[in-house]
């Protein structure tokens, strides 16, 4: 599903109306026509429809992020799939305001970045790593997204789609690993869990031999692993939403 399948983010128009707009073929903006709805609300979707070519044209995300309800955010997705940052971090525990950041995972067009604490991970890596047209993440509206900010003083006002959240409305419930065996996900590794990356954190400090290579190859994972995740997520969203 695409955003100009979309016009619930019109003020006026809930999913019972865009749903019997699809039911009557309007299922693209090109198929609009005022008269399909009342008057009103014709103008609203018509005004919209002209704003929303123009900043799709310039890739403008946080246009459509502003205006779409949070859970139907994931419409944006294939537009913006290409351009979209997949990205996980570890830390040392669950205190935002007491533990550390370790390394953070960013995958984005086919390749992959990690940043590692004592290393490159910086502000201003983040700021650069970060600056993608979409943020998926997994429980990171929770986790990831606000020890960022507080870790690091960001701002992160990126549109952000929870993976997590999403793949709960298509019935998949429990963590990452959980979720990604439901849907056929495989990973290289055996599974590691956030208790093993903040024991190889430490005995990385501790000078143990290739303790950093197993957290990162794991946290790399994750953050790759999320694009699958988030295809197939949308893939069903789109099925169960979308009246074609």
């Amino acid at each position: 599903m695409r955003i100009e399948n979309s016009f619930i983010p019109v003020h006026g128009v809930g999913e019972k109306t865009e749903r019997t707009l699809w039911r009557e073929g309007v299922t693209h903006w090109d198929a609009f026509d005022p008269s399909h709805v009342g008057a009103k609300t014709g103008e609203r979707v018509a005004s919209f429809i002209d704003e929303a070519r123009d900043r799709l044209d310039a890739g403008d995300t946080h246009f459509f992020g502003e205006r779409f309800p949070n859970r139907e955010l994931w419409r944006c997705y294939e537009n913006f799939r290409s351009d979209t940052v997949f990205f996980d971090i570890e830390t040392t525990g669950l205190s935002k305001a007491r533990d550390d950041v370790t390394t953070v995972s960013f995958h984005r067009g086919g390749n992959t970045t990690t940043l590692v604490r004592g290393d490159d991970l910086t502000r201003e890596n983040l700021r650069r790593e970060l600056d993608g047209s979409l943020l998926v993440t997994f429980n990171g509206s929770s986790f990831d997204v606000p020890f960022l900010e507080r870790s690091f003083g960001l701002d992160i006002d990126t549109p952000h789609l929870d993976a997590m959240h999403a793949a709960r409305r298509v019935g998949l419930s429990g963590g990452l690993k959980a979720v990604e065996r439901q849907v056929g996900v495989e990973r290289d590794r055996p599974d590691i869990s956030g208790r093993d990356a903040v024991r190889l954190w430490r005995e990385h400090e501790r000078g143990v031999d290739g303790a950093l290579d197993t957290l990162v190859s794991y946290n790399r994972e994750d953050a790759v692993h999320l694009r699958d995740l988030m295809d197939t997520v949308t893939e069903r969203l789109h099925a169960e939403t979308f009246v074609e």
